[in-house]
């Protein structure tokens, strides 16, 4: 029972991510400090820092993990057996129905305790 429960993390993994979020922090901060240039130059400046970024954080040891989840989850979307039309309708309208009656049944179940309340302080005929 003497085992770690997170992977120590090489330098060169923290100092890739920490120039990673920096790029980000100085391509934003580039972004409006050059707010005379017009805005179509800036974006796409912008899209390629966090996508140099980007690139950078995925050589480290998380990056890979993430890359590697997003791809599981990839093979396992296409696994889901998504519902039909009708299906989907039937039970939109399921739902639609039960939120109506539960809404009546709390309405009269109020109405029915205040018409109590009021009968059992005099406030009421």
């Amino acid at each position: 029972m003497n085992a770690q429960a997170e992977d120590s993390t090489s330098i060169a993994d923290i100092v890739k991510q920490v120039f990673s979020l920096g790029f980000v922090v100085v391509g934003l901060a580039a972004f409006y400090y050059f707010s005379e240039f017009s805005l179509l130059y800036r974006v796409l400046a912008l899209v390629a820092v966090i996508a140099v970024a980007l690139g950078l954080l995925l050589t480290t040891a998380v990056g890979r993990n993430v890359w590697a989840f997003t791809l599981e989850s990839k093979q396992e979307v296409r696994k889901v057996v998504w519902p039909t039309r009708e299906e989907t309708i039937r039970t939109t309208l399921l739902v639609f129905g039960m939120v109506f009656v539960v809404g009546l049944v709390l309405w009269l179940l109020d109405m029915f305790l205040f018409w109590g309340i009021r009968l059992l302080t005099g406030q009421g005929g």
